[in-house]
């Protein structure tokens, strides 16, 4: 199976069960594959392990929270091209600031609107690791 074939591999960060199945539930009808972390030292062990395509990082989270966990990410070479999506009930200017100097591609505020979520998803799996926002 070449690139072009492959279901990309996205990392859901998500304390709550309900949300992490809905999400799950609505990326794999869009043909992607899905791992799941239910708090921010996980994620960053899956991150490391299972090298995903992209990772929708809930940003409240127990043991490490997510913005933790982002910039931890980010301090791995070999993870530094992925895409991270801070998904947030907070929707400030200032937490959606601190998420991108954290190291986030992109904030989605909770309710998440899915199909913005899909639109967003696809644009940045297209930018192939040159996802920044500038």
């Amino acid at each position: 199976m070449n690139d072009a074939e492959r279901q990309h591999l996205i990392l859901v960060v998500e304390d709550f069960e309900d949300n992490r199945f809905m999400m799950r539930r609505l990326l794999e009808m869009c043909g992607y594959r899905v791992t799941e972390a239910t708090n921010g030292r996980e994620a960053i062990e899956k991150a490391e392990r299972e090298r995903p395509d992209l990772i929708l990082m809930d940003l409240s989270l127990p043991v490490i929270d997510g913005l933790e966990a982002t910039r931890r990410i980010r301090q791995h070479p070999a993870l530094q091209h992925i895409p991270i999506v801070a998904v947030s009930a907070h929707d400030t200017r200032d937490f959606q600031a601190e998420a991108h100097a954290a190291g986030c591609a992109s904030y989605v505020a909770k309710p998440v609107d899915f199909d913005h979520l899909e639109l967003l998803l696809k644009r940045l799996l297209a930018a192939d690791g040159d996802w920044a926002e500038g």
